[in-house]
């Protein structure tokens, strides 16, 4: 009995509970009807707002372009323009290869033929002081003794020529001719072995004086002569080719002022 009224006060007190706390949230939503539209109102205002941000977003996006199309053919006409550029420039740089080939071969030519044409410069040099001896040799005898002995009126030597004769079959003259001769042609020989290796004499006498290829020994007045001329040439020179071999030894008149 007393378990069963226990029971029943129980559950009036859980009814009275609830029923007091439903009463107090009735009344808050009675006494606060503002704040709770206020918020209902901001729920929709924000819910709203967001697809126009979103639509903003959007607007702003940057449109993609379209991408070209490449047709075959413009593509290979293209690539047939590269390689016409490529064959153009490496055609230029081969003649200009060829050119400088070229050259160098003419320098090379050039090079080879004057190492031959002046190979015997030194050897030549050498030589040119014998011929200066055999022209030395040719000039000690004069002409005059190389002329015929003189005959008396009747026609027979002189006595000095007769008795030269009994003496040896050949006279002095004929040897002294003779030897004129032979060196003579020893000296005519050596200028033209000289002369088929381009080396060449040249005598400036009564030319004007030339530093590069006349050397001065001497200097005198002479009148009538024109100052700076070559007055005598002791020594020839020698050229090879273009080049100057020897320089003439000359005397040169001086000025009379």
């Amino acid at each position: 009995m007393s378990a069963a009224v226990c029971a029943r006060q129980a559950f009036r007190s859980c009814t009275a509970s609830l029923s007091s706390r439903a009463i107090g949230r009735s009344a808050q939503a009675l006494v606060h009807p503002g704040r709770r539209l206020a918020m209902v109102s901001r729920q929709y205002s924000d819910d709203k707002a967001s697809p126009t941000s979103s639509e903003t977003e959007s607007n702003h996006t940057p449109a993609e372009p379209d991408a070209v199309e490449v047709s075959p053919e413009s593509d290979l006409l293209a690539k047939l323009k590269a390689k016409e550029a490529e064959t153009v420039d490496l055609k230029s740089r081969l003649q200009y290869l060829q050119a400088d080939f070229l050259n160098l071969q003419r320098n090379a030519a050039r090079e080879k033929e004057q190492q031959r044409d002046f190979a015997i410069t030194r050897f030549a040099g050498d030589l040119l002081e014998t011929a200066d001896v055999l022209g030395l040799a040719l000039a000690s005898v004069p002409q005059s003794a190389l002329a015929p002995s003189e005959t008396s009126e009747d026609g027979q030597l002189s006595p000095a020529t007769d008795s030269a004769s009994a003496s040896s079959s050949k006279s002095s003259q004929t040897h002294l001719t003779e030897l004129h001769h032979g060196v003579e042609m020893t000296h005519r020989l050596l200028l033209s072995t000289l002369f088929k290796y381009h080396v060449k004499p040249f005598d400036p006498t009564g030319e004007k004086f030339d530093p590069n290829r006349h050397e001065a020994l001497y200097q005198a007045p002479i009148p009538g002569k024109e100052p700076g001329t070559v007055l005598e040439c002791q020594k020839v020179g020698y050229t090879i080719k273009d080049r100057l071999l020897r320089a003439a030894q000359v005397g040169v008149v001086q000025d009379e002022s």
